[in-house]
């Protein structure tokens, strides 16, 4: 097992850095942008269009592979974690409503969707970034890392390797995404309750251990899904327009109140 990692600070809780290798990052609202052709992988996806630098774009422009919709701020969103721990089915629970019932099929390489959220009187383009677990797509998804203005880590309550290796997972993040990006803590699979093997207090006490927003969901019933994606872009929002005077948007706060809520209030 490798030795354990400092506590993470991507969202200013005044624990120690995790620092990435070379020179230190600007914040995220201008994480550089990669404008170089990405080669073509067999059996992966296209890339989709570059998010600028620091995820403005310019008001009123229609939203691509959106359905028409129209956006004023767009950002890069990754998915990541374990074959296996429904990040798929959170991402088309989260754009579509749906669940994908039936047969398991492992992501190939990677994948994308577009979702425009309604942000405080702001639309936000979530272009959300779907990752391959399996370690032979490994080389694939992390040319993705460094673009990423946001990482959703997933594990799968009902798999205990899913949820030992997130340590392994924080380490690949601290090498390739950049030093500040915005990251969240997930339990996926909440609704077997017959065969969970991770409890909610370990979540909350590895989450806590890295200074990580931390909440439970379920793609299947739709649990804290799309309060995961839109906490994420407040954060967003918050980091690229937030004026000098304005008090900072506190996610930490923000997912523990409404994470209580949506909990509490589940049919």
């Amino acid at each position: 097992m490798p030795p354990p990692l400092p506590p993470w600070d991507g969202f200013g809780s005044g624990k120690k850095t995790l620092k990435s290798k070379g020179a230190s990052a600007p914040a995220a609202s201008a994480i550089p942008a990669s404008n170089e052709p990405r080669p073509a992988r067999p059996g992966t996806a296209r890339p989709g269009p570059q998010v600028p630098p620091n995820g403005l774009l310019q008001p009123g422009r229609p939203s691509l592979g959106g359905g028409g919709d129209f956006y004023d701020v767009a950002f890069k969103v990754m998915l990541v974690g374990d074959s296996g721990v429904g990040k798929t089915c959170l991402l088309v629970r989260f754009k579509d409503g749906a669940f994908l019932a039936g047969t398991f099929i492992s992501t190939v390489g990677i994948d994308f969707r577009n979702k425009v959220l309604d942000v405080d009187g702001m639309k936000v383009k979530l272009q959300i970034w779907d990752t391959a677990g399996q370690e032979r797509f490994r080389s694939v998804t992390h040319a993705y890392y460094r673009d990423a203005h946001a990482l959703l880590l997933l594990y799968d309550v009902t798999n205990k390797a899913s949820f030992d290796n997130i340590q392994a997972w924080l380490t690949e993040i601290q090498e390739y995404a950049q030093h500040d990006v915005v990251l969240m803590l997930l339990g996926n699979k909440v609704d077997s309750t017959q065969e969970r093997v991770v409890k909610r207090e370990d979540g909350e006490k590895l989450a806590k251990e890295y200074g990580l927003p931390f909440m439970e969901t379920s793609a299947k019933t739709g649990l804290n899904v799309d309060l995961a994606f839109t906490a994420i872009a407040k954060e967003l929002k918050q980091r690229s327009m937030k004026a000098p005077s304005e008090p900072r948007f506190q996610l930490h706060d923000y997912v523990k109140r409404e994470g209580r809520v949506s909990s509490c209030c589940r049919p």
